[in-house]
C-alpha cells in the first residue's frame, strides 16, 4: 500500500463529508508510459509522460457527480473538494445512485495476482530502443523486395492506485504492461498495397516473446494478404482465427450489460437460461488468472472479485450488471464489466480442423462492419485465406459475413486449441458452418 495515497484519500474523503457529501468514493492514481516508434529505420515515435490524479464520485442530498483533479496539493484540494460538493448538490436528484452495501466487498481474494514485472524499473532506453529496431529489422528481412514500409513500435506503462469509499471499501493496485509490434505495407499487383500487422501484449517484458519472432510475423502476416480477391457468394465453413474472435465476441457482449438491458437495448435481455449458441461455447469471466491483463481483486463498484460462468454450452447463465443498473432493474447485482474471458479450447489444432472441413474460408481479420445490441443484426468484412482440400490457397478479400448473434452462434461447430494468449480475451479459432460468404 502506498501509505502518502492512502492518506490523502482518507483526508479528501473526510474533507468532502465536511462540506456536506453524504457518501463518497475516492480514487487517487499514478501513471507512467513510456512509447517508441520507428519508421524506415529512424525514430518517428518517442513519448514519455507521468501523472497523477484525484477522482471523486460524491453522494449528496439524493444527487451525484464524478470529478477529477490533477492538483494534489492539500490546499488546492480543499477548495476543490467544497465546490465539487456545492456543485452536485445543484444537479438533478437520482434516487438510484448510493454507494454500494458494503457487503458487496466481502470475500476479496488474498493472492497474488501477478500483475506487475517487478523489473520494470530497471528498464533503460536503451533497451527499449533496441527491442523496436530488432522488430522493424526482422519485419524488413522477412518482407524483402515487397516490402514498402514498416512501422515497429513498443509500449509500456506502470500504474498505481488507491481507492476508499466513506462506507468501508479499501482498494490497492500495481499493475504493469508492455505491448510490441510492428504495421506493414507491401507491395502487390498493381497499385494494391496491402497493410498487416502483428502485436503482442503481456504484463510482464518476458511475457511478449521475441522482438524478431514478432517482426517475422508481422511480415509473414503481410505477405499472406497478397493476391487477395473476392470469391463468388458461398455458403462455407468458417474458421475464425483466434486472435480475432474478440470482434465478433463484442458484438454478444454488448447485449449482456446490466445499461443495454435497461436501456431497452439487448436481444438477450429476456434470454437467461435459455440456450442462445451451439453446446460448444462456454463462455468464461476469470478475474483471478495469475498474468491475465484483465485480472483483478475488485471491480469498478469495489464488488470482490469471483469467477462467473456467463454462457455454458450455449445456455445464457449471468449478465454484466453493475449496482447503479442493479437498483434499476431491482436485480442482484453481478459485476460492471468483464475481467479476463476465456472460452475453454478444445482438442484440435486448426490444421486438423481444416482437413474434416475440406473447403472453407480462415478468416484473418475484420474490416468495418457494425452489431446492434437492440436486434442482433450484425455486418463485418473479411480478409483471410480460402482453403480447400484442408490447404490454404488463395487469399480471400472484399468479402462479407452478416446475419444474427441468436443464427450465428449456434453454428459454432468446433473449438480449436489454441487460445490467444496476449489479451484480456483468451479465444481460441472457432469454426462456424453453414455462413454466407458474399462479395461487397
Amino acid at each position: 500500500m502506498n501509505r502518502e495515497m492512502y492518506d490523502l484519500a482518507g483526508w479528501a474523503i473526510k474533507t468532502a463529508k465536511a462540506a456536506g457529501a453524504d457518501d463518497c468514493r475516492v480514487s487517487i492514481s499514478s501513471d507512467r508510459f513510456v512509447e517508441i516508434g520507428y519508421r524506415q529505420r529512424k525514430p518517428e515515435t518517442i513519448k514519455e509522460a507521468r501523472q497523477k490524479g484525484l477522482s471523486i464520485s460524491i453522494y449528496a442530498n439524493g444527487r451525484y457527480s464524478s470529478q477529477n483533479t490533477s492538483d494534489l496539493r492539500r490546499e488546492a484540494l480543499k477548495d476543490f473538494l467544497s465546490r465539487a460538493v456545492a456543485t452536485t448538490k445543484l444537479l438533478a436528484e437520482d434516487p438510484y445512485r448510493t454507494l454500494p452495501d458494503p457487503k458487496y466487498y466481502e470475500g476479496r481474494p488474498d493472492i497474488d495476482l501477478g500483475i506487475r514485472d517487478a523489473g520494470y524499473e530497471t528498464l533503460t532506453a536503451e533497451g527499449r530502443h533496441a527491442m523496436v529496431k530488432t522488430i522493424e529489422d526482422a519485419c524488413l528481412t522477412k518482407g524483402g523486395a515487397k516490402a514498402i514500409s514498416v512501422t515497429a513500435s513498443q509500449h509500456d506503462s506502470y500504474a498505481e492506485s488507491v481507492v476508499l469509499t466513506s462506507n468501508g471499501f479499501e482498494g490497492y493496485r500495481e499493475s504493469t504492461v508492455f505491448w510490441a509490434g510492428a504495421e506493414m505495407t507491401v507491395q502487390g499487383e498493381g497499385d494494391r498495397r496491402p497493410n498487416g500487422y502483428h502485436f503482442v501484449a503481456s504484463v510482464r517484458k518476458d511475457g511478449i516473446g521475441s522482438p524478431e519472432k514478432v517482426g517475422t510475423i508481422a511480415a509473414e502476416r503481410t505477405l499472406d494478404l497478397l493476391g487477395a480477391r473476392k470469391i463468388d457468394t458461398e455458403t462455407l465453413p468458417v474458421i475464425i482465427e483466434n486472435r480475432n474472435v474478440s470482434r465478433i465476441l463484442r458484438g454478444l457482449l454488448s447485449a449482456m450489460y446490466g445499461r443495454s438491458i435497461q436501456q431497452k437495448q439487448s436481444f438477450l435481455a429476456d434470454k437467461k437460461s435459455e440456450k442462445i449458441a451451439s453446446g460448444r461455447l462456454t463462455l468464461i469471466d476469470n478475474p483471478l488468472i495469475v498474468g491475465g491483463l484483465g485480472s483483478r481483486l475488485y471491480d469498478g463498484d469495489g464488488f470482490a472479485a469471483k469467477k462467473r460462468v456467463m454462457i455454458e454450452a450455449g445456455v445464457l447463465k449471468d449478465f454484466f450488471v453493475d449496482w447503479y443498473y442493479s437498483r434499476k432493474l431491482e436485480w442482484e447485482p453481478t459485476t460492471g464489466g468483464p475481467s479476463n474471458l476465456v472460452i475453454p479450447p478444445g482438442k484440435r489444432s486448426v490444421k486438423e480442423i481444416m482437413k474434416d472441413l475440406g473447403r472453407g474460408v480462415f478468416v484473418t481479420g475484420f474490416i468495418g462492419g457494425n452489431s446492434n445490441s437492440t436486434t442482433g443484426d450484425s455486418s463485418v468484412g473479411i480478409i483471410g485465406r480460402l482453403f480447400e482440400d484442408g490447404e490454404p490457397t488463395q487469399a480471400v478479400a472484399e468479402m462479407n459475413i452478416a446475419g444474427n448473434h441468436l443464427e450465428f452462434w449456434p453454428k459454432l461447430a468446433e473449438v480449436a486449441n489454441d487460445p490467444w494468449p496476449y489479451s484480456s480475451m483468451r479465444t481460441p479459432s472457432l469454426v462456424f458452418t453453414d455462413v454466407v460468404v458474399s462479395g461487397v
